[in-house]
């Protein structure tokens, strides 16, 4: 068929840094355990702005590789873990550390400003 693309042939996966899916279930295994620091997208299916950082956050991740993971959360279909770290507004993006968040932002920034907030985290 033309136009479609085996399933795992998405192109952004291949240039651009994973970023994989979180619940409120692998939340503690996935973030907080990890060994290394960890960007957590909070996002909706609706939530336009959240398209529009995703390609600054997959690239800030595919040149941090290894040094940095990145995952999302969808808040419509997990609703414990936006609770508990007081997400009220989409976009939010979190780096999380040693089990703690370490750095937020609120709302759509430039790829630079993600970069600026999350330089700490992306050089060690």
């Amino acid at each position: 068929m033309t136009g479609v693309r085996p399933a795992g042939s998405d192109p952004i996966r291949h240039t651009l840094g994973q970023m994989e899916e979180v619940t409120d279930e692998t939340f503690a295994a996935e973030v907080l355990a990890s060994p290394v620091p960890v960007i957590v997208d909070f996002w909706a299916p609706w939530c336009k702005p959240c398209d529009a950082i995703e390609p600054h956050l997959r690239a800030i991740a595919g040149e941090s590789e290894g040094r940095v993971r990145l995952v999302r959360l969808n808040v419509d279909e997990n609703l414990a873990v936006p609770g508990r770290f007081g997400v009220l507004s989409l976009p939010t993006v979190m780096v999380f550390r040693d089990g703690d968040t370490r750095a937020t932002v609120f709302g759509a920034h430039s790829r630079e400003h993600y970069e600026r907030a999350f330089a700490q985290f992306l050089t060690s």
